[in-house]
């Protein structure tokens, strides 16, 4: 879109911290476009109105102008339609920015004049580059071991805002002593785990466990289940599931997964939490990689079934 000189309208969709406001600041100055910013959050109708008429001014001497909306989810169906005129006509470059899977969160008429663009949770290894980018910036080495260093990576969890934040705390100390991972851990407060439990993250989450019990991955497994349990997930929640993937995905590869299923969930009902999670736990790791079993040579009926000849 940039080398053929015209940015077309856009919404950024992915999770805090991964640059979606970087971008749109980016995308404007190299467009050579003036960047407006709203949030969906603290403007109304009467900014909207304001924010368009400022460019329309500005469109007729010349000027272009680039409108970030933040959390552009926020507005309800009514605004969203005051941006269809707008981005129609030319008068701004929209580029809203959400954390909501826009096709449930946004009008399809908006949706239709955009094109979306999926931003995945940093990796370790852009995690390291905002690290020696924020060193380089201070011009100082972070006291931090190794281990201290792949500790704190991991402690943001994707998002590249909050590891800044803990860089400025660090930084902030004045003994200069280097600090392991159990150093680091004391120093800085825990993060709240990112879990919505009636929203996108909650359907990502049930979904990467249920992805590890098919791959017979339990140490995958028991993360995401544990995720799910210290984000505040109802854990007969989880039960249910386990119990509805014992009778589908396992099925008569493992007549007694479902016998187990059964039983973990009345564990926890009688238990209770703590205890009772540990039964689901088990659960959890019990699914192994079965050996591929050999076809059958024609359909398996109950007929037979009755007729089979038992076994020597």
């Amino acid at each position: 879109m940039l080398e053929r000189g015209s940015l077309a309208s856009l919404i950024l969709w992915g999770g805090p911290g991964v640059g979606k406001t970087t971008i749109a600041r980016l995308l404007a100055k190299a467009a050579g476009l003036t960047f407006v910013q709203l949030s969906a959050v603290f403007s109304g109708v009467a900014d909207l109105k304001k924010a368009f008429e400022t460019a329309r001014r500005r469109a007729e001497t010349g000027g272009a102008t680039l409108l970030f909306v933040d959390e552009i989810h926020r507005f309800n169906r009514a605004q969203q339609d005051g941006f269809l005129p707008v981005v129609e006509d030319g008068t701004v470059v929209l580029v809203g920015a959400t954390t909501e899977n826009p096709s449930f969160a946004l009008n399809s008429a908006l949706l239709s004049r955009c094109q979306v663009m999926v931003l995945n949770r940093l990796d370790d290894a852009a995690m390291e580059a905002l690290l020696a980018r924020a060193e380089q910036a201070e011009n100082v080495t972070l006291p931090l071991t190794e281990d201290a260093r792949a500790t704190l990576r991991a402690m943001a969890d994707g998002d590249g805002r909050y590891l800044l934040n803990m860089v400025e705390q660090i930084l902030s100390l004045r003994d200069g002593a280097v600090l392991d991972s159990k150093a680091l851990a004391r120093l800085l407060a825990r993060r709240a785990i990112l879990y919505d439990r009636d929203r996108e993250e909650h359907y990502n989450l049930i979904s990467a466990l249920h992805k590890s019990l098919r791959g017979s991955d339990p140490d995958a497994a028991l993360y995401w289940f544990a995720r799910m349990l210290e984000g505040g997930e109802d854990p007969r929640y989880l039960a249910r599931r386990l119990t509805r993937f014992a009778t589908e995905d396992v099925g008569m590869a493992d007549p007694h997964a479902l016998p187990l299923a059964v039983s973990a969930w009345e564990t926890y009902e009688r238990l209770g939490s703590p205890e009772g999670e540990l039964a689901l736990a088990q659960l959890v790791c019990i699914w192994q990689p079965l050996p591929n079993p050999t076809p059958p040579t024609r359909p398996i009926t109950w007929r037979a079934v009755q007729h089979a000849q038992p076994a020597a």
